[in-house]
């Protein structure tokens, strides 16, 4: 019984990751129709541009501010300048491409996801690097079952933005207009919402 519930709560942690990966997916094709490529690969530029700040937040102040604070910063930093990568491989790639047939979008994102890949395997390299440990690891033992508070953080960080994309979507304007979108591609401009 122990290992059959270690493996639900190891589940519940990759299943909540690959839950908002999936959910980014989901939402470009349902809103836009169109199979976005390159969304794994701006999820990896994210990640390497969290290293960096990482590492720049731990080299820089480490000394004085706790790392969960630390964490919090790195979180905040990268989805900001991750959001840039995604706004830009929309404009330079996807934008120019709404009239053409979809197989062209198909085949620009893999190729901006091939160039991601690239510009990161030349500016990094391709060894392995390990990011920086920012909170300390705390292993909570439960009667066999083993759950850290990583794992308790990565779900609850992908709950609350689940959550919180379900109210964007649901309760402003712009999720009416993304809504909108999806429901009638043809007719929603001439309504006086803007594609882009």
């Amino acid at each position: 019984m122990d290992i059959f519930l270690q493996n639900i709560i190891n589940a519940l942690q990759w299943g909540s990751f690959y839950a908002v990966v999936s959910i980014g997916f989901s939402m470009v094709y349902g809103v836009l129709m169109l199979f976005n490529f390159a969304h794994g690969d701006i999820f990896m530029v994210g990640t390497y541009i969290g290293f960096g700040i990482a590492t720049l937040l731990l080299a820089l102040f480490s000394a004085f501010m706790p790392g969960w604070m630390i964490f919090i910063l790195v979180i905040l930093i990268t989805m900001f300048l991750a959001s840039f990568v995604g706004v830009f491989v929309e404009v330079v790639g996807y934008r120019p491409l709404r009239g053409a047939p979809r197989a062209s979008a198909a085949i620009t994102g893999l190729m901006i996801g091939i160039i991601l890949e690239t510009i990161i395997l030349w500016g990094m390299g391709t060894q392995r690097v390990s990011f920086p440990s920012l909170i300390e690891t705390v292993t909570y033992d439960l009667g066999g079952v083993f759950v850290t508070n990583k794992k308790i953080i990565i779900v609850v960080v992908s709950l609350s933005f689940m959550l919180a994309l379900h109210l964007f979507i649901t309760k402003t304007r712009w999720g009416m207009a993304m809504r909108a979108m999806a429901f009638d591609y043809v007719v929603v401009p001439l309504m006086g919402v803007s594609i882009n």
